[in-house]
């Protein structure tokens, strides 16, 4: 079988591996819940890429993206589901009707419009979904309250940001940043307060509730706050890598060097950061 830029060749190479007498036999037995993993890996190496700005990897990465795709469609073909031309023509109809000033009569003719278009056109269809998964049986998930869209598969800090965002929708949320400062601080010192105690059960649950205050803030000033700390991450790598460097140069190494000295060259990182900036 020869490469293609058609993507039903994509697709018929997946049905071969999945063939249950001549497939891969690792394919074979794989499941949603096994490539579920793998499917949350290879959007997260897309962002790694995009913000590395490699776009040879983003190509690369954008294709294993894909497969994933595929390759959850064809598990759901297999069980008579639906198929991958099932989820082209679901994203298709989607695009199509939340962008009626592009495909159809629209006077959302602003950024602003399009957006309030584009909630009001989300909520009906929440309404729709909602309808269906009655008529399916799925009570549980179809009656699960305001923060019900709101996936609980998400990363804890996506998680906490849509939850908000949901909440603030109806009027529970905080009015400026300032108050949320506050909390913070109340957060903190109710963390000292557990650290104290010496009880595990609670400086998890304070630390959580540290971490949603901060999740909070971010979203108030406009900053994602997983895209934050992603990008706090890449700092420490950054000034990190500084220090196995200098430590190497010096005939150094972690293990042997003191807590005094890594300091020292972290801080010296930081110096030669804001001289580049």
């Amino acid at each position: 079988m020869e490469p293609s830029r058609d993507i039903q060749r994509l697709l018929d190479i997946m049905a071969a591996l999945r063939h249950p007498e001549t497939g891969c036999p690792w394919d074979i037995v794989q499941t949603f819940e096994t490539i579920k993993p793998y499917t949350i890996e290879e959007a997260y190496e897309v962002v790694d890429a995009i913000e590395r700005r490699d776009m040879d990897d983003l190509c690369d990465e954008l294709g294993d993206l894909l497969l994933q795709v595929v390759y959850h469609a064809r598990m759901a073909e297999e069980a008579d589901e639906f198929d991958f031309g099932d989820v082209v023509e679901a994203v298709t109809r989607k695009m199509i009707r939340r962008h009626p000033h592009v495909f159809a009569r629209s006077d959302a003719d602003t950024p602003e419009a399009v957006k309030l278009q584009w909630d009001e056109i989300k909520q009906a269809e929440k309404a729709d979904r909602k309808a269906r998964r009655l008529r399916r049986g799925l009570l549980q998930e179809a009656m699960s309250g305001h923060l019900g869209s709101v996936q609980r598969s998400f990363p804890a800090l996506v998680e906490a940001l849509k939850l908000q965002e949901r909440a603030a929708k109806v009027g529970f949320d905080w009015s400026e940043p300032e108050p949320i400062l506050d909390k913070i601080e109340e957060e903190v010192g109710e963390l000292r307060q557990a650290l104290k105690s010496g009880d595990r059960g609670k400086v998890a649950d304070e630390l959580g509730d540290l971490i949603f205050a901060l999740v909070n803030i971010g979203r108030h000033v406009d900053t994602d706050p997983e895209m934050a700390l992603r990008g706090t991450n890449t700092k420490f790598r950054r000034r990190f890598s500084h220090i196995e460097r200098e430590l190497e140069a010096s005939g150094e190494t972690l293990d042997s060097a003191s807590l005094d000295r890594m300091e020292e060259l972290w801080q010296a990182a930081k110096a030669i950061e804001r001289q580049l900036t």
